[in-house]
């Protein structure tokens, strides 16, 4: 578990499959993903971050807000062995449910999770990308001090498809702004 100041970042619980459920099936949510899910898609995407976490300890992990125990979406980290040009790597991601943009909550529990990268897991470099389109995460990530490298197609995507060009950031250990 990671506290911030506001935010709690844990392991997953049976409460959160459903607001987990609904927030996966917003289309504005999953905008920037290649489709909604449905209440199977994401409780078997939750099991999965589950077994990853109780496995090594750290993942994208839920995130609540500390005041309500209110589920608000997911941050963290993920291992990419070899699925891009550019593993192996570990990964930074985010995907709060819509109520909870704009509030600076992706930006805390981000930082949170990189300060877990660098310090605990003595990572030297993390990665994050998405669409070419997502300028609101790609704001985020320039906000945490990484940079842009490459633009890329996704390689679990159709070359056609329309989210199919994503955008390669990265940030290391001796550039992280405290």
């Amino acid at each position: 578990m990671i506290e911030t100041p506001r935010l709690i970042l844990r392991q997953w619980r049976d409460t959160d499959y459903l607001p987990f459920t609904e927030m996966s099936a917003n289309p504005e949510v999953m905008r920037y993903f290649p489709k909604v899910l449905t209440r199977a898609e994401s409780d078997v995407y939750i099991d999965k971050l589950k077994a990853i976490i109780e496995k090594q300890g750290w993942g994208f992990w839920a995130v609540e807000l500390k005041q309500t125990q209110q589920l608000i979406g997911l941050v963290g980290l993920h291992d990419q062995p070899t699925q891009f040009s550019f593993s192996p790597c570990v990964e930074i991601g985010w995907r709060l449910d819509q109520p909870f943009w704009g509030k600076g909550y992706a930006k805390e529990a981000a930082n949170a999770a990189l300060d877990f990268a660098f310090n605990h897991l003595q990572l030297e470099t993390v990665v994050s990308f998405t669409t070419l389109e997502n300028l609101r995460s790609q704001a985020l990530m320039q906000s945490l001090g990484m940079r842009k490298l490459v633009e890329f197609q996704h390689p679990a995507l159709a070359k056609d498809h329309p989210l199919s060009w994503h955008v390669l950031y990265e940030i290391q250990q001796s550039d992280r702004i405290k």
